[in-house]
């Protein structure tokens, strides 16, 4: 290569890199996009809370994540509506720790009754349960389609490592689980448990500016 050549091969090359120096923010941009990671809350949520479609029993589609537990305080428990055991005296004692929680159920906490057997319980079965329980705003019962409830139920964590236990749906519904999501607060307790703790061991996971003084809620 003579001198010339050499002279017009180093300006080529000076040029490029100049034309690069020139868009840091494009090459930055691109190199974050590479890098950025879902925070560990968002990993945490993907696997507790699958954000699978459900329908309530008011026939409204929902996503389980996105529209039902993102940002909320809530309660969830499994039931069917066909159950003749332990599902109508746990649905009874929820509506008392909804009666417990009084107009915050709807506004900023949440009750969801999710059907084990949603080859039965439709909308409009789930619909006359409500009524028939004559349960108030905020408490939602949904379905869906088998596998979704199934995977919802395992990674909510109402499983037993006896899979002959864990076969038997009665085995799943004497517990509900609460929490106040954007906090990472989640607890379990007996749903036929005293209606006046059940609302207490919400009250006591929120932040102590939005607690009630309990004396007064134990009145």
């Amino acid at each position: 290569m003579n001198k010339r050549e050499f002279i017009k091969s180093a300006t080529a090359a000076s040029f490029g890199a100049v034309v690069l120096g020139a868009m840091p923010s494009i090459a930055t941009a691109k190199e974050r996009s590479l890098l950025i990671k879902p925070s560990n809350r968002d990993e945490r949520r993907k696997k507790s809370f699958p954000n699978v479609p459900l329908v309530t029993h008011e026939g409204e589609i929902v996503r389980f994540y996105d529209d039902l537990i993102k940002d909320k305080t809530v309660l969830i428990n499994f039931m069917y509506a066909r159950c003749a055991d332990i599902c109508p005296g746990m649905t009874a004692n929820l509506k008392l720790v909804q009666k417990e929680l009084g107009e915050r159920v709807g506004r900023d906490i949440f009750m969801y009754s999710i059907t084990l057997e949603p080859e039965h319980d439709t909308p409009a079965a789930l619909k006359a349960y409500a009524e028939l329980f004559r349960v108030g705003p905020g408490w939602k019962f949904l379905t869906g389609k088998k596998s979704d409830i199934e995977l919802l139920r395992r990674q909510l964590g109402f499983t037993f490592s006896d899979p002959v236990l864990d076969q038997d749906k009665t085995q799943h519904i004497g517990v509900v689980k609460y929490g106040i999501e954007p906090l990472e607060r989640w607890g379990t307790c007996p749903a036929l448990g005293n209606p006046k703790y059940i609302a207490e061991y919400i009250y006591w996971m929120e932040p102590s500016g939005q607690r009630p003084k309990l004396p007064e809620m134990m009145g």
